[in-house]
């Protein structure tokens, strides 16, 4: 990932972030930074930036050309559209959410403003975002860029080195983390938690929960309502459904949902990372979910209940895929099949598998062929998020974790078919899914008779009704 930085100040920014966690994932070009000096754009010999400002008022305001030319620097060698992020107290509110929606960015350019701020003709021109990291006024933004940076930079995949960590702490799921303790095991008299040293990692789990809970009620009772309300809706899809409603009660345990409308049982989640939706109504017909504001619809929705496809139909959606949650339910892993290993990772024929990176996608777009197109397969990538099979440095076949938490994009060279490398694939994928303590599943098409075959193969079970997938591409287009 890559950031880019307009300041006046860049020695500023690249001393912040050259420490700690950011500064080992930059010299491991992990994620990348370029400052740039918006002085070095002044059209004069004293390379003077701002001006007193139209009006009157106290202070100077920086000039629109200088900021211009910063950013086109930046843009036109990017060469495809990307966020620039204007820094600024007017902006929206900086959080959780909104890193990890940048985070799937890759490339990211910050604005940083100075003195009473930038000409608006040039923000209007050039901004895409307006972000805040909180209501008060610093003397510019490279602190709040610094911030932001060092947020998303940890959803980055390989930058913590561990994939668990950045998904179990702070406002994941709406919940403060638990108390976390280390040696000595006494200290000022006060000793670590029992739990802690049973070796029962249930139980364990149980506690930091029950402290999670805890924490936030004490000290956000505004999270700490969000949780309750997210933690409803998960027990009504439990006790309705549960194979339909698999992949909304994942996005719940997996924190990433929030509740755009949730009354009489009927709910629509929205993603908070792709904005994907999720709407169900066991029962009677759609009543107010979509009489919510437009900002607020999502462009692309999972209807869980078919009669209601004339109601979207209605108010724009139009119908994508039809498709069955295909979900492994069982707590402990796939066992070993085909040609997948589930100590070594290596095939029985000398075949591996591992995490693809930016040079296997030519390989792997020749591979996968999905209606998502290359640019999806090339961003999923980028995420960290696509495996495949090698036959030593041949790519002979991928799978892969859909941007909104199905297993899916298999699929296998021809000429290495009918020997369960699809199996081995699955089980492999599966199997990284349980040991993160997620649900694996995945959405089969509607007549694709040989993944049904497969997916039962391995022992998976399928949703007796369909989920219907649904496009708004007006909505699309305008966000």
């Amino acid at each position: 990932m890559n950031f880019h930085v307009l300041t006046l100040f860049p020695e500023m920014i690249e001393q912040g972030l050259s420490e700690s966690i950011t500064g080992r994932a930059l010299k491991q070009n992990i994620i990348s930074l370029d400052t740039v000096n918006i002085r070095d754009f002044a059209n004069n010999k004293h390379n003077k930036v701002d001006d007193y400002t139209y009006g009157g008022g106290a202070g100077m305001l920086m000039q629109a050309e200088p900021v211009y030319g910063a950013i086109k620097s930046v843009t036109d060698k990017i060469k495809h559209p990307c966020r620039v992020i204007y820094v600024t107290p007017q902006g929206k509110r900086f959080d959780q959410h909104m890193a990890m929606d940048f985070a799937g960015n890759e490339d990211l350019v910050f604005l940083c403003g100075h003195y009473e701020g930038i000409d608006e003709r040039v923000l209007e021109e050039t901004v895409t975002d307006y972000v805040s990291i909180g209501d008060y006024v610093l003397t510019g933004g490279e602190l709040a860029a610094m911030v932001m940076i060092d947020a998303i930079s940890r959803l980055v995949p390989g930058v913590l080195h561990n994939d668990i960590s950045a998904e179990t702490e702070s406002f994941h799921g709406k919940l403060l983390e638990y108390p976390q303790y280390s040696r000595p095991f006494s200290w000022h008299g006060k000793e670590v938690p029992a739990v802690l040293m049973s070796g029962n990692q249930k139980q364990i789990d149980a506690w930091r929960l029950e402290q999670s809970i805890m924490r936030t009620r004490q000290r956000r009772p505004d999270l700490y309502d969000e949780y309750q309300k997210l933690s409803k809706c998960r027990e009504f899809l439990l006790d309705n459904n549960k194979l339909l409603h698999i992949d909304m009660i994942e996005l719940i345990n997996r924190g990433r949902a929030e509740i755009i409308y949730g009354e009489d049982d009927e709910y629509l989640l929205r993603d908070i990372n792709t904005g994907i939706g999720f709407h169900t109504k066991p029962e009677g017909a759609i009543a107010f979910a979509f009489d919510i504001e437009d900002n607020m619809k999502p462009a692309c929705i999972i209807l869980h209940q078919t009669k209601y496809i004339k109601q979207l139909e209605e108010a724009g959606y139009n119908n994508n895929a039809v498709c069955k949650q295909a979900v492994w339910t069982r707590r402990e892993k796939m066992p070993a099949r085909g040609l997948y290993k589930t100590d070594t990772g290596i095939t029985e024929d000398g075949y591996t598998i591992k995490l693809l990176g930016r040079d296997d996608f030519e390989a792997a777009a020749k591979l996968y062929k999905g209606f998502d197109g290359d640019g999806y397969l090339y961003d999923r990538i980028m995420d960290g998020a696509v495996y495949g099979a090698f036959d030593i440095e041949r790519l002979i076949g991928v799978i892969g974790l859909h941007e909104e938490g199905s297993i899916g994009m298999l699929s296998v060279d021809p000429e290495y078919r009918r020997k369960k490398l699809a199996m081995a694939l699955e089980t492999y994928i599966f199997n990284l899914a349980i040991e993160k303590g997620q649900i694996p599943y995945g959405q089969v098409i509607v007549g694709n008779e040989a993944s049904m075959a497969l997916q039962k193969k391995l022992g998976l079970y399928f949703s007796k009704t369909d989920i219907v997938w649904m496009e708004n591409k007006k909505i699309s287009v305008e966000k």
